[in-house]
């Protein structure tokens, strides 16, 4: 059953939407895997990350702060990082979210509830072991400030100590679907596409979907 509920407060207009969470450690493979079903099943994805590292981009005292919080391995303020979030679905026609690395702590899910007024249909919940996570971040060389050993151990003690109370929140409202994130790209996704294709009327993305894998 489909958990839509109207949001967007002072948006000046309400939708139905449905959302689903993507969280694991740095280094599971979130946005691989978000492209993927995006593409498959016709969500609109946002990483979190990607939209801080814009704000940071953009130059406003915001990003200043931003860069600042992530450069220590810490975790930026529930209300700013909801409201990017919540300013990206606003400008977005799509009723389907994809959003990647959210939430990170048990603040984020209050806040996230109290301001838009949605919960998640469910929790995909990337489960790999930290070595694993540690190797691939170390291996893909993207330039990204925070992927040196440093900072990556730093976030990995955020993720234990923040992000997992989010995920046993979730686990308690049943909410929760784990994958072994530590196989093959392939093999992931395979233990995916059965989770979003359970008791789905339309596996395959019809007309009227967006398409798109969308991150700002």
């Amino acid at each position: 059953m489909e958990s839509r509920k109207e949001g967007y407060r002072g948006s000046g207009k309400q939708k139905k939407v449905k959302i689903v969470f993507v969280i694991g450690g740095p280094g599971c493979g979130k946005g691989t895997q978000c492209k993927r079903i995006a593409q498959l099943f016709g969500y609109t994805h946002l990483s979190v990350g990607e939209l801080l590292r814009q704000e940071i981009n953009s130059g406003s005292e915001t990003g200043s702060m931003i860069q600042k919080i992530m450069k220590e391995g810490k975790l930026v303020p529930s209300d700013v990082t909801v409201r990017l979030l919540q300013q990206a679905m606003q400008g977005m026609d799509s009723d389907k979210f994809l959003i990647d690395g959210f939430p990170r702590n048990e603040e984020n899910v209050k806040t996230f509830e109290n301001l838009t007024k949605m919960e998640p249909e469910f929790v995909l919940y990337l489960d790999c072991p930290q070595d694993e996570m540690e190797g691939r971040l170390l291996s893909r060389n993207e330039g990204r400030e925070d992927d040196n050993i440093e900072t990556i151990r730093k976030r990995f003690k955020v993720f234990l100590e923040s992000t997992l109370p989010a995920v046993e929140y979730y686990e308690s409202k049943g909410k929760v679907k784990k994958v072994d994130a530590g196989k093959s790209v392939d093999e992931v996704f395979e233990s995916i596409k059965s989770i979003f294709s359970q008791g789905k009327e339309d596996k395959v993305p019809s007309s009227r979907h967006n398409h798109k894998c969308l991150i700002l």
